[in-house]
Parts: C-alpha cells; sequence; structure tokens
C-alpha cells in the first residue's frame, strides 16, 4: 500500500526474463513410431533448481489436433515460470497442455514446451494425453473414443458431480479415475465421488470402455468440495484499508468508515529497533487533523465496529514499512508484539503488507506462533504486489502456500504494477478485466483455494499512480471469475464460486471519490454463489 502517490513501473522486460527459452517451434523429423511421445530433459541445471523441457513427438500416422502432459513432482521441488504451454497444478501434480498455436502436432513432427523448477526433483509419473509418456498406445484396438472433457457440475462437503459428453464408439460404461485410481464407474455421462474430506480438491479423468478394452483417457477436471472454513468473515467480503496518517485523502474516524466494509485494516503498524517488533498507536498528525483523536477513542471505535458486526486487523509494512523478520528471535517478537496489540487494541488479526521483501520461512514461524497464541479465529490476510505473486517460487507466494491451513485471504494489489504475465503466460496491462482475471488465475491455478483469492483495488483516483478501474469492472471480474460470465478477452479455465471478495486502498480514499467503490462492490458480493 502507498502513504503518498507512487509509481511501480515494471518494464515489460519481465515478459522476456519470464521466458528463458525459445522453444515451441514445429519441427520435422524422426522414424514412425507406434505412439505420441513425450521426452524429459534438463536443458539447464544450477544450485537451487533446474531449467527443463518437455518434447512432444508424434510418431502416429495422423495428426494431433491438442495434448496434454501430465507429471508428479517429489515434495521440495516447485514449479516456478514456465512457457509454450498453459499449466494447472493440484499440491505436486502438474498438468501442462498446449497453447493456441501448438496443438496441432503433424506425423513424424514435435514441439517442445519448458518450465523452470526450483529443487532437484525431476518428474515422475509422466502422462501424455491420458497415455504412458514412453509411447504406450493411448487406447486399445476397438475400445471407445475418448470421452469429452469432463466439467464439476455439483459438490458438497463430501462430494463432487462429473459431468462429460458421451464417447464415440460402442461404449458399455465409463471409468472416473483419480490418478491412477479407480473412484467410480458408471453407465451414462455423469458420476457423483462421495467419501471426500471437506475442503479438499481433487483432479480427475474420465475413460470409456467396452468389451475390447478403455479409451484414452479425457482431459483432467479438477474440483473442491465444499465446506472450506471461512472463519469469522462472510463467505464474500469487501475490505478497506483506514489510513492511521494524514495526506490528499479525507481523514475519517475509524467509526465513520463505511458500513459495507466487513473487515478494515488499519495502515499501519510500524517497526521499531527491536527486529521483529511492531508497534502501533495513532499518528500525531492524523490526531491534530481529527481534532484531537486520541488512542482510547481509536479503541473504542474498534469495538463500535465489533458491534456492529465487523472485524478490525493491524496492517504491518506498507510502502515504508521496515519491518523485518528474519530469525527465530525476530518471528517470536513479532508474534508476541501483535498479540500484545491485540489484547490492547482489540484487533482480530494481522495483514502482512511488507512491500521491501520478507522471509517466507520466518514469517511464517512468526503467524503459527500467533496463531497458538491468539486461536483459531485469528484473522491473517496479505496484500503482496502483483510481482510478488506471478511464481510459486516467490518469497510472498512461498508464504502464503506454507500457511494455507490457517491464511484466510491474499488480496494482491492490483494497481501500481505496469503490465504482468497472466496464468495463460499472455501479458496484460493494468486497468483491465482482464488482467484482473488473468492474475488472479495464477493464484486460484497453483495451490491457494478460491476463498483464499480476493481483488486488490485503488478506490479511485489518487489513490495509486495506475491500475484505477471504475467499480463495475470489479464486479465483471468477480462475475468472471465466479460465474464464467462479463468475462474480457481472457476466459478463467473454470469458475471459482467461492471467490472471496475485493480489497481497496482505501476507506479514505473512497470517501474522497464519492464512495462508488464500497457503495457498489459491497452489495454486489452478497449476490455471489
Amino acid at each position: 500500500m502507498h502513504r503518498l502517490l507512487t509509481l511501480l513501473a515494471v518494464p515489460l522486460l519481465l515478459f522476456s526474463l519470464a521466458v528463458p527459452g525459445s522453444y515451441g517451434a514445429v519441427t520435422a523429423g524422426g522414424a514412425a513410431a507406434a505412439a505420441p511421445t513425450a521426452t524429459f530433459t534438463k536443458t539447464s541445471e544450477w544450485g537451487s533448481g533446474y531449467e527443463g523441457k518437455y518434447t512432444i513427438t508424434n510418431g502416429s500416422g495422423s495428426a494431433s489436433s491438442s495434448w496434454r502432459v501430465e507429471f508428479d513432482l517429489p515434495a521440495g521441488t516447485s514449479l516456478g515460470t514456465y512457457w509454450d504451454a498453459l499449466l494447472t497444478t493440484s499440491g505436486q501434480h502438474a498438468a501442462f497442455r498446449n497453447r493456441e498455436y501448438n496443438g496441432t502436432i503433424a506425423p513424424g513432427a514435435s514441439v517442445s514446451f519448458g518450465f523452470v523448477a526450483g529443487g532437484s526433483g525431476t518428474p515422475q509419473n509422466c502422462t501424455l494425453s491420458g497415455a504412458s509418456c514412453t509411447g504406450e498406445d493411448p487406447g486399445t484396438p476397438g475400445a471407445p473414443g475418448a470421452p469429452g472433457t469432463p466439467a464439476v457440475t455439483a459438490r458438497t462437503n463430501s462430494s463432487l458431480t462429473l459431468s462429460w459428453s458421451a464417447a464415440s464408439g460402442t461404449v458399455t460404461g465409463y471409468r472416473v479415475y483419480e490418478g491412477t485410481s479407480l473412484r467410480s464407474t458408471v453407465t451414462g455421462t455423469t458420476a457423483t465421488v462421495s467419501g471426500l474430506a471437506s475442503c479438499s480438491t481433487h483432479t480427475y479423468t474420465v475413460k470409456a470402455y467396452n468389451t475390447a478394452g478403455e479409451s484414452a483417457a479425457s482431459a483432467p477436471a479438477t474440483g473442491t468440495t465444499s465446506g472450506c472454513a471461512t472463519g469469522p468473515l462472510p463467505k464474500h467480503f469487501l475490505t478497506g484499508y483506514w489510513h492511521n496518517f494524514v495526506n490528499a485523502a479525507t481523514e475519517l474516524r475509524l467509526a465513520d468508515a463505511n458500513a459495507e466494509y466487513d473487515l478494515v485494516a488499519i495502515a499501519f503498524g510500524e517497526a521499531t529497533t527491536t527486529p521483529g517488533q511492531v508497534v502501533f498507536g495513532v499518528d500525531p498528525g492524523l490526531s491534530s487533523a481529527l481534532g484531537g483523536y486520541t488512542d482510547a477513542q481509536f479503541k473504542a471505535d474498534v469495538q463500535t465496529l465489533h458491534s456492529r458486526g465487523k472485524k478490525v486487523i493491524l496492517s504491518v509494512g506498507g510502502e515504508r514499512g521496515a519491518i523485518q523478520v528474519s530469525s527465530p528471535a525476530a518471528a517470536t517478537a513479532f508474534a508476541n508484539s501483535v498479540y500484545g496489540l491485540m489484547q490492547g487494541y482489540g484487533f482480530d488479526g494481522v495483514d502482512i503488507d511488507l512491500e521491501n521483501g520478507l522471509n517466507p520461512t520466518y514469517m511464517a514461524q512468526a503467524l503459527r506462533e500467533l496463531r497458538a497464541r491468539a486461536g483459531a479465529g485469528l484473522i491473517i490476510t496479505m496484500a503482496p504486489q502483483t510481482i510478488d505473486m506471478q511464481s510459486t517460487s516467490g518469497s510472498y507466494f512461498q508464504l502464503a502456500l506454507n500457511i494455507k491451513d490457517i491464511l484466510t485471504v491474499v488480496h494482491m494489489q492490483y494497481y501500481n504494477s505496469g503490465s504482468m504475465l497472466g496464468c495463460d503466460q499472455q501479458v496484460y496491462g493494468q486497468g483491465t478485466i482482464n488482467f484482473l482475471t488473468a492474475l488472479a488465475c495464477i493464484q486460484l491455478e497453483n495451490g491457494l483455494r478460491p476463498d483464499q483469492v480476493s481483488l486488490g483495488l485503488p478506490a479511485g483516483a489518487g489513490a495509486a499512480g495506475g491500475g484505477v478501474v471504475a467499480p463495475s469492472v470489479v464486479t465483471n471480474a468477480l462475475n468472471c471469475l465466479a460465474r464464467g460470465t462479463n468475462c474480457g478477452s481472457f476466459k478463467p479455465p473454470r469458475t471459482y464460486p467461492d471467490i472471496r471478495g475485493a480489497m481497496t486502498w482505501s476507506v479514505n480514499w473512497d470517501v474522497a471519490n464519492g464512495g462508488g467503490f464500497a457503495r457498489t462492490v459491497g452489495p454486489f458480493l452478497d449476490t455471489l454463489p
């Protein structure tokens, strides 16, 4: 977040840095083989990771129109940037599929895609469009054709229902697989997989069968059961930051925050000379601007918001924040001091907004220590910049995944960032619906649950140096992510009805701009599934 008007320009050089190889060209050659193959090689390697490449060769006698390479990575190895393919992940399982320009492979030709991995583990259990990457026959002769791509059409706390289009040929029935494990056998084109844990994510493929054998596998479908713990906040909620300082925005007492905000983040807790320690008090300049606003009055306002059913958390960091948690001692100092402020002021949790870097190991330790003291009702939010969430190898993304079991939400700042990569590896400019949906997709498809993802936007003119959008763009983006409607040219690979909501910088800037953000986005969130 930014106290002053600043423009953080991210040059388009980021795009060239994110694609270290030049793969994907279709090349002819090679003797015909029985079936397509996908071959893995390491093109370069360093101490903490490597660059990997898969070459897909069509050894069959007919052209292919699409492909999908899936594999598992050992624990301790994670994917970073990738190119010439689209990626979805579920835990350590990765599924790459062709881009719009390299799905067709002529007989005897090949295409490639690549990725950067952190760690030393190499892909295991590789499949190419449902068959072995080594070229096993993708379907038994005489078996049906592959079913259509399944979709998750219903879910409960303990089940997921899939539907798909019928396979060609003579079909006796369909088998639903999770990896290599058979989960359901049906005669129709729908199946319900039961006995699942609440808030658990699963990826399935479907094969048709008859007396001759099984077809090739369908494309995968991923779904998450309901029952994800939403904590002390609504299923969909609006967050606003409140200024504990004076700038060009409107100064407000906390109790004057718009009632549409379900969660108010106090900006900011400050560092001391003790590493990790956080302190807070009403800013003297703000106190003077409000005619003598005291700590006691602020504490009373926190309780007023509580009486209205709202939650209040302390945000630490900001643009100028100097809090550093880079040792076990600093982690404990952070946990102890933030818990003390929660006790003293009535805060319900903490927001991590460290824009000058963080150590994911020790910050995770600090937050787990705080959770142990504050209990399961603790609210933990994060407000990374867009660059921080471009890859799971980034420190902020690592922190979010490391504390996924206790994390409330990530409301990334979709502003002050220039152009960035979306989950389809295309470049999108800030201030557009594509920017919001394609960048949210990175988090949604790489480990965070939909209820842990929220869209953070400026409230209006003056709140940021770039990326300001009309509130209707925010609601359209949420509709696109939750329902698959009102999208721009980018279409997410699936819908995310549990998408958590929106955040704005800030309560004060919204008032200065007429209150349109809270007045529009707040009521809209109540209409989401």
